[in-house]
């Protein structure tokens, strides 16, 4: 009896490592020191010393079932992306420029060239996000998973001087809510989701004029990483004041949580097109349409509040990162919360 038998190829570890070797090189910063097979990563602090109060800000998140798409599809070059952007995401809310991504993968087998595919999938995320991919862990566990079946989770840390950091406290009333849109259902809500559409080939490869898509292509489209436009925002001169990444518990959970006390977010659903694929889960499941914004993004990946007079110049600085911004809402006097009309 050896480890092999009991489930665990070493030799299939090492050649993953071998395989995902490329990709990972292609995330790195100046600042990183060493390279990839250490027992840990390490990444310098030097360039940032001119801060006044240099301070570190973290996010850790994974894609959840979001991966019983990617196994049905066979497709895993993508679930990487939603990892980072799951991290990375709430560190930009902070003010923060993500560093550094660490991820986890375990697997019922190491099959050394999925475990690659997905990974550069974490590359891709990290260089969207300006981050380098410092290490990460695969881990086999026969007998804990499936073997065609994995879980990923990811780690990232940022940094932000002190005084930059986006808080929501000076938040009042007449500030104006800008949404910065989303690329679909991005990776939360996807156990209503596998409860309301079929999971199976034939209906995840069903075309639908009306998605623009398949079915899964469009539920497995990779989370939007909002970085570059909230770095956009702050190098065209303009304060956010606060930010909210909509993730699990949609609306109501997440905007209130960049409020300051006596004051709430009004938005205005028709201020911004609903992405189809939110229209098709509502109807297919017959979901009541409170449950859609408590639960999803509702093609909104983002929420800033920001002054009146900044709007335009923050909108421009949007569109020029690439990504497509909205005026959806206001700030008003009232109990903090969410109001959506």
């Amino acid at each position: 009896m050896d480890y092999k038998n009991a489930g665990v190829d070493i030799e299939a570890g090492y050649r993953s490592v071998e395989l995902m070797k490329e990709h990972v090189k292609a995330t790195m910063r100046p600042e990183v020191l060493g390279g990839l097979g250490g027992f840990s990563g390490a990444f310098s602090m030097s360039a940032f010393k001119d801060m006044e109060k240099p301070t570190l800000v973290s996010g850790t998140d994974g894609v959840g079932t979001k991966l019983k798409l990617a196994f049905l599809m066979d497709k895993h070059d993508t679930v990487g992306i939603d990892c980072v952007a799951m991290c990375v995401n709430d560190i930009a809310c902070a003010g923060g420029e993500p560093l550094f991504f660490l991820d986890y993968i375990a697997c019922g087998k190491n099959y050394p060239e999925k475990i690659a595919t997905i990974v550069s999938g974490v590359a891709e995320g990290c260089k969207q996000a300006g981050a380098a991919l410092i290490g990460g862990e695969t881990a086999e566990m026969p007998g804990f998973y499936p073997e065609d079946e994995y879980d990923l989770a990811g780690f990232a840390v940022g940094i932000v001087d002190e005084k930059d950091l986006i808080t929501g406290a000076d938040i009042k009333e007449g500030d104006t809510l800008i949404g910065i849109a989303s690329s679909g259902v991005h990776s939360n809500g996807f156990s209503l989701v596998r409860k309301v559409f079929p999971m199976s080939e034939e209906a995840l490869n069903t075309y639908y004029d009306s998605l623009g898509s398949t079915l899964g292509e469009a539920l497995l489209c990779p989370t939007k990483i909002y970085v570059k436009a909230l770095k956009s925002v702050k190098e065209a001169g303009v304060t956010i004041k606060g930010c909210s990444h909509i993730t699990g518990g949609g609306f109501y959970e997440n905007i209130p949580r960049m409020l300051p006390d006596g004051v709430r977010a009004v938005v205005k659903k028709d201020s911004y097109p609903v992405l189809p694929i939110f229209r098709m889960l509502q109807t297919e499941g017959n979901i009541e349409e409170d449950m859609m914004y408590n639960t999803y993004n509702m093609g909104l990946g983002m929420v800033l509040a920001i002054d009146p007079a900044d709007v335009e110049k923050a909108m421009e600085a949007i569109r020029t990162a690439g990504e497509e911004p909205y005026v959806v809402g206001t700030i008003e006097k009232g109990e903090k919360g969410v109001v959506l009309c």
